[in-house]
């Protein structure tokens, strides 16, 4: 059985606009403060993007290795669209414990998306990661702020990610009756 491949779009609006204001904004630096600032601008972009080139690589190849050593149906049946409240559970359990930073953590969503999970449980790991991730709760919030202070806010923020992939999933749902894709539903 054949997979169904997605068309690739050879026009991304997203990356044009994101482009023009880039553009824009050095014209703006170049006007306002000569080329010698936009310069010394573009040599620190560049030593940002060649600090985070390998962060980047890691990530795609943990997500890559997540694709080849999940099996598609277990992701499917687990945290697809069909497995209801408990696979947005056990996604948001996912990102309340998978170490890492934003350069690891949404690759593995986008590779989880791809195995067969839904939207909904990709913005549950995603929401939990940002919101319940324990290692940034135990490395920075534990000795600065105390253990009353992270129980309140872990408290607080804990039926976000259900609401969240809840929510993820009810709009999918109804951009999908409205003719829209159904990549993720």
């Amino acid at each position: 059985m054949a997979e169904s491949r997605r068309r690739i779009r050879s026009f991304e609006w997203s990356t044009a606009i994101i482009a023009s204001i880039s553009i824009a904004a050095g014209i703006a630096v170049y006007l306002r403060d000569g080329a010698d600032k936009v310069v010394a601008i573009l040599s620190k972009d560049l030593e940002l993007l060649v600090g985070m080139l390998p962060k980047m690589a890691a990530g795609c190849l943990i997500a890559a290795f997540v694709t080849r050593l999940l099996p598609r149906e277990v992701v499917a049946r687990v945290v697809g669209s069909e497995s209801g409240l408990l696979g947005i559970l056990v996604a948001m359990m996912m990102g309340a414990v998978l170490p890492g930073g934003p350069l690891t953590i949404y690759p593995v969503a986008a590779a989880f998306l791809v195995l067969g999970a839904d939207v909904g449980t990709a913005v549950a790991f995603i929401t939990a990661w940002n919101l319940l991730g324990y290692n940034r709760a135990l490395i920075w919030e534990l000795p600065f702020f105390g253990p009353e202070f992270v129980g309140w806010r872990v408290l607080i923020a804990l039926p976000l990610p259900i609401v969240g992939g809840l929510l993820a999933r009810m709009v999918a749902r109804l951009v999908v009756k409205r003719g829209g894709g159904d990549q993720w539903t």
